[in-house]
């Protein structure tokens, strides 16, 4: 049986049995679960030591942009000869590309010979347009001049470069197909340019093939998954202003605005959430059905700039903005329907919101505190968000291990070169993938760490005012949140990590076992026996039912910390006692008021992707430099980051709740049913009989 705690009473028994007089909250404490604290501080310095090797190996424009035949990055001006705004990817042959789209080829359009231009060639309605490759050896022209002239030198060819030419082996190439800029690179289009294709005959030029294969080849290349993972990896560096805007300083000021409306407006806060929720998940909805085509003309296209209206060419985020309509559209339907069975409900949630807005009252520099583990968490996002810029892109250049018969004139040997065709690609190793997993994981297990010290400060403060009955009491210092705070530095910070790593490494295991799920259902060897099919269904259920446990332990686990100061597991099995002996008081309690806080938290995140959604309409987003390839990933992005501020602001009000009720509930054990410590501006709303009914029954 559980003693009283005691030291949370003002009078606590010293170690040699004597009684003596200690301020509220502050007792005989010591550093807990310390080994945790160590391994955390390992951990973040083996994400220092991951990052630095994305930072030295990656190069984020190998997410956005192809390589030519010489290994260079396109755009890259280190690169030899300099590449500054050359960013388009030109597969120089055709005859080439229709070779790689055959299904019993060899030949592989990675080993196509490509260079990077500045915007896409396109037949002449007169005569024969050619792309010749860089000028160097005899050819006397500089980059700019060779831009200029719309990257044509034919005229300054020998007989015998000519001669090679025509045999589509370079060093210039002849227009026939039109080329559209698809993602940086330029996709041919089957539709062959009649007046093109009669002057290359009449010159003598060998057979091009024209066929609807060169216009999928390379479609299927750029719309590879990896491709695509990339270019959503490139939106989030694109989107830069988007993510601080929206998914920073906007969830910062309506978090803000929402714990003020509370203080003042508690009535009818839970109404406003509710309908604000609504019309938001509509919002969004609305916006991913424009993205996705089916309102309006405003769907995404893979193609950048000006291109033929007849020209249709679908990409894979487009298919994955419809999967995203459907999803919301699910969602929007069963919140509607939830918010009208809640609107009973809604009233008790007002008397839950009171006991939060009298503690956020009296302890104002609550409303300021979350400030400070939201500026950490910034900094740390800001650099976690480049560094995985970098480790995605951290794969080495290397020439394709390949045996590709071509030829093609070489302007500094001066002659027809047949070795050395194989193309570039990026090599991914294992262990890259590795660093990635652990990148993922540090940024999760860090973020429960800062959300955990926050609602511990919280607890902490909140505790301090409730054993003080709510009055200035010489034993609460000036500022219980700071003081709260040094508890935490000083004794507390490895509790708390364990507590976020036990959260982490089961999300992790959850997310695993969910990927395997869908490796297992692509490949088609999930069960198809019904036993089969229930007994994985229900290990599915039965873990998220396991996470959800651990996170509710958690949080009362923090509370009894910041109370009592033990370790993270005593503390548990003290916070798990006390609410298994007051199930009733707390449950009633706390799921209507975790309902609305939830809500309150998702209008806060669909107001940030509303709005990160308006500002990738504008220009700057659209245009060829800067264009983004979708935009769900940062939608996304700003919507799990505007839930994140959220949660730490609305901490506030969440761990105010429970740390009230649960030291109603220690404070009742401990006095017969009878709790002493209640400030009398609590006791106005506990001690009401129709409250209190919903709290004891």
């Amino acid at each position: 049986m559980r003693g009283p705690l005691g030291a949370v009473i003002g009078r606590y028994p010293s170690s040699d049995g004597s009684t003596q007089l200690g301020g509220i909250i502050r007792h005989n404490r010591k550093c807990r679960d310390v080994a945790f604290l160590v391994i955390f501080i390992a951990f973040w310095v083996a994400m220092i030591v991951n990052s630095s090797f994305g930072f030295n190996q990656g190069n984020p424009k190998r997410l956005i942009y192809g390589l030519d035949y010489k290994g260079n990055v396109c755009g890259d001006k280190n690169a030899n000869p300099g590449l500054r705004q050359l960013e388009l990817r030109y597969w120089l042959n055709p005859n080439q590309v229709y070779q790689s789209g055959l299904k019993d080829s060899q030949f592989k359009l990675a080993n196509a010979r490509s260079i990077c231009l500045l915007d896409c060639p396109i037949p002449s309605e007169d005569s024969l347009n050619w792309v010749c490759d860089y000028p160097e050896g005899d050819i006397r022209l500089s980059m700019d001049d060779w831009i200029d002239r719309n990257y044509d030198y034919f005229e300054f060819l020998t007989p015998e470069m000519r001669n090679t030419s025509l045999q589509l082996q370079g060093p210039c190439y002849p227009v026939i197909f039109p080329t559209v800029n698809v993602y940086w690179s330029c996709q041919y289009i089957a539709r062959a340019s009649n007046i093109s294709l009669r002057h290359w005959q009449q010159m003598g030029g060998v057979n091009i093939n024209v066929d609807i294969v060169i216009d999928k080849s390379i479609h299927k290349s750029i719309n590879s998954r990896s491709s695509v993972l990339k270019r959503y990896m490139a939106d989030i560096g694109k989107a830069w202003g988007v993510l601080i805007v929206c998914g920073g300083l906007l969830p910062l000021f309506l978090s803000v605005i929402w714990l003020l409306m509370v203080r003042h407006f508690v009535a009818v806060m839970p109404w406003i959430t509710v309908l604000l929720f609504n019309i938001l998940i509509i919002s969004v909805t609305m916006f991913y059905y424009l993205k996705a085509g089916w309102i309006g003309n405003g769907a995404v296209s893979p193609i950048i700039g000006e291109h033929d209206p007849y020209i249709r060419v679908f990409g894979r985020e487009l298919n994955h903005l419809h999967v995203a309509a459907i999803i919301m559209s699910f969602f929007m339907v069963v919140s509607i329907l939830t918010s009208i069975a809640i609107v009973r409900r809604i009233l008790m949630a007002t008397s839950v919101l009171k006991v939060a807005a009298k503690v956020i009252g009296e302890v104002q520099a609550l409303i300021i505190f979350p400030i400070i583990p939201y500026a950490i968490l910034a900094i740390f996002y800001m650099f976690w968000i480049s560094a995985a810029l970098h480790l995605f892109s951290s794969g080495q250049v290397v020439q394709n291990n390949c045996n590709t018969n071509c030829c093609a004139y070489d302007l500094v040997a001066k002659r027809l070169n047949c070795d050395r065709c194989c193309g570039y690609g990026i090599r991914y190793t294992p262990h890259i993938a590795v660093a990635i997993l652990f990148h993922l994981f540090g940024c999760y297990w860090a973020t429960q760490f800062f959300i955990a010290c926050s609602s511990t400060v919280i607890a902490g403060s909140v505790a301090s005012y409730y054993w003080a009955r709510g009055e200035t009491s010489p034993e609460i210092p000036f500022l219980p949140v700071f003081s709260s705070m040094k508890r935490l530095i000083r004794y507390s910070l490895g509790s708390v990590a364990l507590g976020s790593l036990i959260v982490s490494f089961v999300e992790s295991i959850r997310f695993i076992l969910e990927s395997i799920r869908r490796k297992l259902k692509v490949a088609g060897a999930t069960p198809h026996s019904w036993f089969g099919k229930t007994a994985f269904h229900t290990s599915q259920a039965c873990l998220r039912c396991v996470e959800w446990t651990i996170r509710s332990v958690n949080r009362n686990a923090y509370i009894m910390i910041a109370i009592t100061g033990k370790s993270f597991c005593k503390s548990s099995a003290i916070a798990t006692e006390l609410i298994i002996n007051n199930i009733l008081r707390i449950g009633r309690v706390n799921v209507i008021g975790d309902v609305i806080l939830t809500l309150g938290k998702l209008c806060v995140s669909l107001s940030s992707a509303v709005f990160a959604f308006l500002m990738l309409d504008a220009h700057r987003y659209r245009s060829s430099h800067n264009r983004v390839s979708s935009p769900l990933f940062p939608v996304l992005v700003c919507w799990g980051l505007g839930y994140i501020v959220a949660t730490l602001f609305f901490a506030v009000v969440e761990m105010s709740i429970d740390t009230i009720i649960l030291s109603f509930c220690q404070d009742s054990e401990e006095h017969q049913g009878t709790a002493q410590y209640a400030p009398p501006l609590l006791m106005e709303t506990l001690n009401d009989q129709d409250e209190m009914q919903r709290l004891t029954h």
